[in-house]
């Protein structure tokens, strides 16, 4: 029986590490790769016979070796994009490369029949549109915060107007300059004077700021919920802004309806795994005080008060026989 459990993420990736510790621990096999070291740091070789309908074959790093029919579970975690191995090319080359390699190594490793994904490429890429996310959370019966996505300045300004209090939000975070940094834009509160014909440039993401007295973070691991209320010492608009070693945690009961809508979102865009955000404007006892923001299907958790118990989860969902029937139906969700 396929064993193995198939770590992919960068090397740097403390996040992983503490996966593979608990895997270790559990003398369960591991092993780790980043597609972007193709080349004599990562080899590979696949077959499809005739009269097979997996791909046999190996994958080789300096270190481990592992038959890809072994592979029982994929943690796809932060592989480092595949255009990285190919900097040093020409453009065209750069890109005809990147290009090879993702479709051909990960075409292979994104259809291993039987396997658990934690969670599926082809998911995460569904999942990952605030606008799906958004509707969903609604269709669900959550409560969604009154949303207006538009480049047009008359647009904006009347649903400023009806709201009063308008905050914006990207809809993904900063590219890397030229300079090989990263960096953020937060939520932030904004006035209709401000609206200008540079909206239609491109897209905005405007919503009716809720009266929040705290955050949570919903962690969601196969069966297992973890949550966390969030205070920030100064009521920051956007907690991840500050000194994160400034914020308040603390556990919370998550409503049975609003636990029972977790789970369906996550089982309606074929995830294993998803972090929740929510603002909350009452103690929490009542759903109707939890009003759904996003979900991040491959979102962070290490830094989370109770991580210990999500990488436990992990494992669980990794190793258990609840991988099987994930497994099934992710199968039938893919073809």
């Amino acid at each position: 029986m396929a064993s193995t459990v198939l770590i992919v993420t960068a090397l740097e990736d403390v996040t992983a590490d503490r996966v593979v510790d608990v895997l270790n621990e559990r003398e369960v096999p591991v092993v780790r790769v980043d597609p972007a070291d193709i080349g004599p740091d990562l080899r590979f070789g696949f077959r499809l016979g005739e009269d097979d309908s997996s791909w046999d074959g190996r994958l080789l790093t300096p270190s481990r070796e592992v038959d890809v029919r072994e592979v029982a579970a994929v943690y796809y975690r932060r592989p480092t994009p595949y255009t990285n191995a190919f900097e040093h090319l020409p453009r065209q080359q750069r890109d005809f490369a990147s290009a090879e390699a993702r479709h051909g190594l990960g075409g292979v490793l994104n259809t291993l029949r039987g396997v658990v994904y934690v969670n599926h490429p082809h998911a995460v890429a569904r999942a990952d549109f605030k606008p799906a996310q958004l509707q969903r959370f609604a269709l669900l019966g959550l409560r969604v915060p009154p949303t207006l996505i538009t480049n047009e300045v008359n647009a904006a300004r009347k649903f400023a107007a009806e709201h009063r209090r308008v905050v914006y939000k990207p809809f993904r975070g900063l590219p890397r300059g030229d300079d090989g940094h990263t960096g953020a834009i937060w939520t932030q509160r904004v006035e209709p004077e401000s609206f200008d014909e540079t909206l239609a440039v491109t897209a905005h993401l405007f919503q009716a700021e809720i009266p929040k007295r705290s955050d949570v973070r919903v962690t969601v691991v196969g069966h297992q919920v973890f949550a966390q209320r969030i205070t920030a010492p100064d009521g920051a608009l956007d907690w991840r802004r500050g000194d994160w070693d400034e914020l308040s945690h603390s556990p919370i009961a998550v409503p049975a309806t609003i636990k029972a809508a977790l789970h369906a979102y996550l089982e309606s865009f074929g995830l294993v795994f998803g972090c929740f955000d929510f603002a909350l404007t009452g103690d929490g006892d009542d759903p109707e005080d939890w009003w759904a923001i996003e979900c991040n299907p491959n979102g962070q958790w290490g830094w989370l008060p109770d991580a210990a118990h999500i990488t436990e989860a992990f494992a669980d969902v990794m190793i258990t026989d609840d991988r099987k029937e994930m497994a099934s139906h992710d199968d039938a969700h893919r073809s």
